[in-house]
């Protein structure tokens, strides 16, 4: 596969059509560890995945070395709540390139948030998480979760040259399980992995995204 980073903002990304039979957005409380760190704004919403995403977190759970877990963050984002985390990362990267056109600002915002009438997480298709040890304590993975290129100075990329080598192992142990469930890492973010989605279908040639943007209460 091509080194290049195809951003979710991409048109190839936008073209890919949506087939969603509405299959059901479920709580993952019950078969994952779930993180206590909570975004009051989400109303509890981001415990819920897709049915097929949390049967491949399962698969990719037993996949892991003895002694690693899991540990789920953050699955489903309500569409408005997508909107406004995106519309101030654009803000703030306007502030800091006041010469940069409103496509370049929409691309660069890309990396770390996706525009929400695309973003998997708006379709309970993504997932944000990372690696724990039998009694939940996080591994390094490199750069502090949900940390943007600015904060993190690039190394939240997933093949980011600046982390140790213990952080790239564990990268490499998280990809290898959550990859062969079939799942598929967005390359700018390495603790964010989707199925289903738009993302999902381009990368794999899946001819259509299995799940689109949807309400939770909409069930």
């Amino acid at each position: 596969m091509s080194s290049e980073i195809i951003l979710i903002s991409d048109p190839r990304v936008v073209a890919v059509p949506v087939r969603d039979e509405g299959e059901a957005l479920v709580d993952v409380s019950d078969h994952l560890l779930v993180d206590d760190r909570k975004n009051p704004d989400f109303g509890g919403a981001e415990v819920y995945l897709r049915q097929g995403v949390l049967d491949r977190l399962v698969q990719a759970q037993k996949l892991l070395p003895a002694g690693l877990r899991l540990l789920f963050v953050e699955g489903y984002r309500p569409p408005s709540l997508q909107r406004a985390i995106f519309d101030d990362y654009s803000s703030g990267l306007r502030a800091l390139h006041p010469d940069w056109s409103a496509e370049q600002i929409r691309s660069a915002a890309s990396r770390y948030v996706s525009p929400p009438e695309i973003g998997p997480h708006t379709a309970g298709a993504a997932v944000d998480l990372t690696l724990a040890d039998a009694d939940g304590r996080e591994l390094d993975m490199g750069s502090p979760f949900d940390a943007t290129p600015e904060e993190s100075d690039g190394a939240c990329y997933t093949d980011a040259a600046n982390i140790s080598e213990e952080a790239r192992a564990n990268r490499k142990v998280l990809g290898a399980a959550l990859s062969d469930a079939g799942m598929v890492n967005y390359p700018t973010e390495w603790w964010h992995w989707s199925y289903g989605d738009r993302y999902w279908a381009l990368m794999t040639g899946a001819p259509a995204a299995l799940y689109g943007p949807r309400e939770l209460d909409a069930q």
